[in-house]
């Protein structure tokens, strides 16, 4: 069934497709693939004191407003992280910003946050609150925003208690400036200020929720010395690595490949596992790591968990690849670590990146 759609939406404009696909999982076509929801019991874990079915997550930029979460959980995702979010609405970037790379099973986007703001967004996860699964909340900041910082601190203040965790996105390419923020200073200032939003909750007896920085996959050597030394520091949980990266890689084929924006797909595969394996160095294995970037298989899958990911994101390869990929990645996945010797997931977190 996945083929016949395929087809007809890779004839479509990229972005039209992408909202057609999420007003058909509205309409309820997710529930036509809940047997996919089935774990191998190897899989579970528990990160940042959260239990996970299983570690495949579902990467933000899908559900930018929260709109599928239920149905994308469904589809076997360990949890799914909806977003990124805004204080305000915004249109985010000109179209086109969104181009299938297919001869490079890739996609670049520059969409700038685009998505209806937090006022929707708590709605729609307000209904959901009592509903079972895991679901994150990325939350970013407006691009004319004369304080970014506080969008972030705005983000969290108003969704708290609504998501099993958060994620302070200061990764994307396409905000001008954003990863300036990933500077030592820019960053301690921002970690301060929304970890204090969850001081001053848990202090009124909401629970401590779990807050993840996500990083770039471009981070220079030096900058992942100081962000891992602020993250020790500061009471935040853990780090995404990575989001899309600006670079471009000679392999590419397609005649898109310099569009402006970010690359994900299988093209990052190499360069965000490496990334991946210096931040866990750099913790020495201390902070959960959730590492995304060109996984399309049960293979890349366990690569980036041997690399020193507790847990895995991903969203373009369901461009190429379809829903199925979840239940094939947690089979591969089950019988990759039991090949191994393995008798649980955390045991091969990092085993590689010794």
């Amino acid at each position: 069934m996945f083929q016949i759609a395929k087809g007809i939406l890779h004839r479509m404009d990229p972005e039209k497709a992408h909202t057609a696909t999420i007003n058909a999982l509205k309409m309820g076509m997710g529930s036509l693939i809940g047997s996919a929801a089935v774990s191998d019991p190897i899989l579970k874990t528990s990160v940042f004191g959260i239990d996970f079915p299983n570690p495949v997550g579902l990467a933000a930029g899908f559900d930018k407003d929260a709109e599928v979460t239920r149905a994308m959980l469904k589809m076997g995702f360990g949890f799914v992280e909806a977003g990124t979010v805004t204080p305000k609405p915004q249109i985010g970037n000109p179209k086109p910003r969104l181009f299938r790379l297919s001869e490079d099973a890739a996609v670049i986007n520059r969409f700038g946050f685009n998505n209806k703001g937090l006022k929707a967004f708590k709605a729609r996860l307000t209904l959901q609150k009592d509903r079972p699964g895991i679901i994150g909340a990325n939350v970013g900041a407006n691009k004319d925003s004369e304080d970014r910082t506080a969008d972030y601190v705005t983000g969290v203040d108003t969704l708290y208690g609504l998501s099993q965790y958060f994620t302070i996105n200061i990764s994307s390419p396409n905000t001008p400036g954003l990863r300036a923020l990933q500077s030592k200073e820019a960053l301690e200032e921002l970690i301060t200020r929304v970890v204090a939003v969850r001081d001053k909750k848990v202090a009124g007896g909401q629970p401590s929720i779990p807050m993840l920085v996500k990083v770039a996959p471009d981070v220079l050597d030096e900058d992942i010395a100081d962000i891992c030394d602020v993250t020790k520091s500061s009471g935040i949980d853990g780090l995404i690595v990575g989001n899309t990266t600006i670079s471009r890689p000679d392999s590419l084929l397609s005649d898109q490949r310099s569009e402006m924006g970010g690359l994900s797909g299988k093209p990052l595969m190499q360069l965000s596992t490496d990334v991946l394996k210096k931040f866990y160095r750099a913790t020495g294995g201390g902070i959960p790591l959730v590492g995304v970037g060109g996984i399309a298989s049960g293979e890349g899958a366990y690569m980036k968990i041997r690399a020193g990911a507790s847990l895995i994101q991903l969203y373009s390869a369901l461009v190429y690849e379809g829903p199925s990929l979840v239940s094939d990645i947690k089979r591969d996945l089950a019988t990759f670590l039991k090949a191994d010797g393995f008798e649980k997931l955390a045991d091969a977190v990092g085993v590689d990146a010794q």
